[in-house]
């Protein structure tokens, strides 16, 4: 009862009807003050006044929107200045909280997430997408303006890596030290509203990525809050036993504590309530689900399923076309069944299933041993009885840094812009455009960026222009995927049959919604040969039509020079169909065709 009384009195600073109200959690402190602008930071002025289960408060009227501010706790010997760990704003990274009331104009936004059958993710990084300053990082603003770039590209909606306020200015951003503030760096929380509305207007949603497996490790103000910690630990906030320790620091949250779940739940809802954020995707889940992450016998953490299932739960009530995402990586469903039949609840997940697999026969060196049957394995994975719970790519931040890179550069290293890296690359984002699953793109992808992902170096534009033709292709077939031009409703269905899988050729061939108004035929060639005349299995009646060559001249100068048309149906059995289709097929070929 105490904790939803909280809830709705609200935590921070609460600007209302010309007072604020501060309130913070710090069961272990004697006395807490507030300190600030407001009151020359007089260390005794503004004492707050104890409330049950160790919440404080104090309201003023002399504290103004854009003050800044900081609690002083007393334990005993110790004065301790610490950030308000509900700031919506703070001057920097080790600097002030700053009283905000976040009141946006929110005036004609009702924009809603398409539904996950129709969803095209392009995964950015505000840093390095686009940077207007080559010596500054990127901001919201720098995005804002490349906002038109991605709608022409036909993407309908964007996956933000973390804009939580960070140590520094140049990070992936998964270390997050003020989870309630906005990085200042990329703009800060007007910046982001910005980038939200102007997104919106153009009819693509935001997903924000959120890091609760871990916070920090730097410039935490949360470490030690009020004082009190066990085995030199973190405190009220983090585990003070072993289940602190992850791989990014000591800095596990204590999910065991309804304080805790409660920071958590009121952070997850900030993006969707005050920034009008459409999804979120939680990093490592794997790492608030068990003490390892999942490996080998590793020990499971109930409380942190607990925490999720509060939050998915929460949000699939009060905003149930807001989808949630679990960076899971364990291949276990139980992350998406839903909360009802015991599972976490997630909207979709990550799917290792679909990445690893189709990197690996991407990248082999050589056709005659790349495995057709992991790309068949691959496209046909889904979790929970739903092809739509799953994310499908093959590159990403993760994918394409620590010791990995982007695929054409892993294909040919040091000469990306090879044919053979390039056309490998490009059959890559065609099985995740047309695999059964929400696709999704990491930054650059469309224009066959090279090397791996660096929070220091930004997006190379200049290849957008070079690979223009490539960029377009790759546009045509997420306008085909999304819906937005017709004629390939197949690809929105969760059907999927493999009618053609021939190990020697290295030929594969499939439909999706064969039973749908508008089926599509996906044919794929994994090797270098050209394939003249060849045959796939066909119904009758079907009368196909091409609709992208993957390697046509029209993309790309040096491509293949083979002429590709509709298939020539002949009458003859060919794959346990009546008929079969004539195709000739590029070296390293996709071609989609459509009836």
């Amino acid at each position: 009862m105490e904790m939803t009384i909280k809830k709705s009195l609200g935590m921070g600073a609460i600007l209302k009807d010309g007072l604020t109200t501060f309130r913070v959690w710090a069961p272990n402190a004697d006395k807490v003050f507030v300190i600030g602008d407001f009151n020359d930071w007089e260390r005794q002025d503004l004492e707050m006044e104890r409330e049950e289960n160790g919440y404080w408060a104090a309201t003023t009227d002399k504290a103004n929107n854009r003050d800044e501010y900081k609690f002083l706790i007393h334990n005993g010997d110790m004065v301790l200045e610490r950030n308000d760990p509900y700031a919506y704003e703070v001057t920097n990274s080790n600097g002030n909280s700053v009283v905000r009331n976040l009141d946006f104009n929110w005036d004609g936004d009702h924009f809603e997430l398409p539904p996950y059958n129709e969803l095209v993710i392009y995964e950015l990084h505000v840093g390095t997408f686009n940077r207007s300053n080559p010596h500054k990082v990127g901001t919201f603003g720098d995005v804002v303006n490349k906002l038109p770039y991605l709608k022409e590209l036909g993407i309908n909606c964007i996956e933000l890596l973390p804009v939580a306020e960070f140590a520094g200015a140049i990070s992936w951003g998964y270390n997050p030290a003020h989870p309630f503030a906005i990085e200042q760096d990329y703009g800060g929380p007007e910046g982001l509203a910005e980038l939200v509305k102007e997104a919106h207007k153009l009819g693509i949603g935001i997903i924000m990525d959120v890091v609760y497996n871990h916070f920090g490790p730097s410039d935490v103000d949360l470490w030690q809050f009020d004082g009190w910690s066990e085995n030199d630990k973190g405190g009220i906030y983090f585990y003070n036993d072993h289940r602190s320790a992850t791989p990014w620091g000591d800095t596990r949250p204590d999910y065991g504590r309804q304080e805790v779940r409660q920071y958590l739940r009121d952070n997850a809802l900030m993006w969707i309530e005050k920034y009008h954020c459409d999804g979120l995707r939680l990093d490592a889940t794997s790492y608030i689900r068990f003490e390892g992450g999942g490996l080998g016998e590793d020990k499971a953490i109930e409380e942190g399923n607990q925490m999720m299932r509060e939050i998915n739960a929460e949000l699939q009530q009060k905003y149930p076309k807001v989808i949630t995402i679990a960076e899971d990586l364990k291949g276990h469903e139980f992350v998406t069944d839903p909360i009802e039949n015991g599972g976490i609840g997630y909207g979709a997940q990550w799917d290792m299933h679909f990445v690893h697999p189709v990197r690996e026969v991407l990248i082999d060196t050589h056709d005659d041993t790349r495995d057709l049957q992991k790309i068949v394995d691959a496209l046909q994975y889904r979790y929970s009885m739903d092809a739509f719970k799953r994310v499908v790519y093959t590159e990403s931040h993760d994918e394409i840094a620590n010791g990995k890179a982007r695929i054409p550069e892993e294909v040919q290293p040091g000469n990306a812009e090879s044919e053979f890296a390039k056309k490998r690359a490009i059959l890559g984002i065609v099985l995740t455009l047309t695999a059964p699953g929400i696709p999704m793109l990491f930054q650059g992808q469309e224009f066959i960026e090279d090397e791996y992902f660096q929070d220091t170096e930004e997006l190379d534009w200049r290849k957008q222009k070079k690979h223009r033709g490539i960029s377009k292709m790759v546009g045509d077939l997420i306008k085909f995927r999304t819906g937005e031009w017709g004629g390939a409703t197949g690809l929105r269905t969760q059907d999927i049959d493999i009618v053609h899988f021939n190990p020697e050729t290295k030929i594969l061939a499939y439909i999706r919604g064969g039973g749908s108004e508008n089926p599509v035929l996906i044919v794929l060639n994994f090797s270098n040969q050209d394939r003249g005349d060849y045959g796939i299995g066909l119904d009758e009646g079907t009368n196909w039509k091409l609709r992208i060559n993957s390697v046509a001249k029209e993309y790309d100068i040096a491509f293949s020079e083979m002429e590709v048309a509709d298939p020539k149906v002949i009458d003859e059995g060919t794959d346990q169909k009546a008929f079969t289709g004539k195709i000739d097929i590029p070296g390293y070929g996709a071609l989609i065709f459509t009836r």
